[in-house]
């Protein structure tokens, strides 16, 4: 899988679930339920122990009906272990160009971090327009994203750091390209005490919310294009 269909398969699915776990076998838990609550594309940190060998087993298993990448990626050489280990796309906490370097090299898609302009003014230097912005959160979170938005309207942002169900449209409404969700989706307490039906239920609903602001959105473009076509028509007459 090229970059370009990697980045059309994350705007398909609006999501990218943040798996951190202290153990392989709580991170695949944890993707077994996140696949199960239909979100099908996954984010390893590296911060998970023995994290290439999670990715080799999901790719696996999965194959390409589900989009596996590698997150927290700091370094060259970890860039291509994740690669060969099968993730199609790379994410970094901050901008990495050994990082970038390798992934442009092998055709794959990396996402560098930043949080001011300065950092996505340094990312377009490199040829990077789609960003993760982190910690949103701490930087005043959706209002944030809309603020970035301004000075940057053709870039795209994928906010990472305090996403979760509550704020999940409101950072739609600010022109989020993609929603990062971590500890809120992935929560290890519910995979070590089998209560896995909750991060079940929680992809459902994210994937739901942005399912329901996607058809809003379709539906106010399809009235404006009415709206303009009928005022066309009456000034022609």
């Amino acid at each position: 899988m090229d970059s370009q269909e990697a980045v059309r398969r994350i705007q398909d699915i609006g999501i990218i679930p943040v798996v951190r776990a202290s153990a392989p076998d709580e991170a695949c838990r944890a993707v077994d339920a996140i696949c199960e609550g239909r979100i099908p594309i996954l984010e390893i940190t590296m911060t998970v122990p023995d994290a290439t060998a999670v990715i080799r087993e999901i790719v696996r298993r999965f194959g390409d009906s589900v989009l596996c990448g590698a997150g927290t990626v700091v370094t060259a050489a970890q860039a291509e272990e994740c690669l060969d280990a099968g993730a199609e796309f790379l994410v970094s906490p901050g901008l990495s160009v050994p990082v970038l370097n390798v992934a442009r090299k092998r055709g794959k898609l990396a996402i560098p971090g930043a949080l001011t302009p300065t950092e996505i003014i340094a990312a377009n230097e490199h040829g990077v327009r789609l960003i993760k912005i982190f910690p949103c959160s701490s930087a005043g979170g959706p209002k944030h994203i809309s603020s970035l938005r301004a000075p940057f309207p053709h870039f795209d942002f994928i906010p990472t750091g305090g996403v979760n169900l509550s704020n999940a449209e409101e950072y739609l409404k600010a022109g989020s390209f993609a929603l990062g969700v971590g500890a809120d989706l992935v929560d290890v307490h519910s995979v070590r005490t089998g209560n896995v039906k909750k991060i079940i239920d929680t992809a459902k609903a994210l994937t739901a919310v942005v399912a329901k602001f996607r058809s809003e959105m379709a539906s106010r473009k399809a009235s404006e294009t009415v709206r303009q076509t009928s005022g066309a028509g009456s000034q022609e007459r």
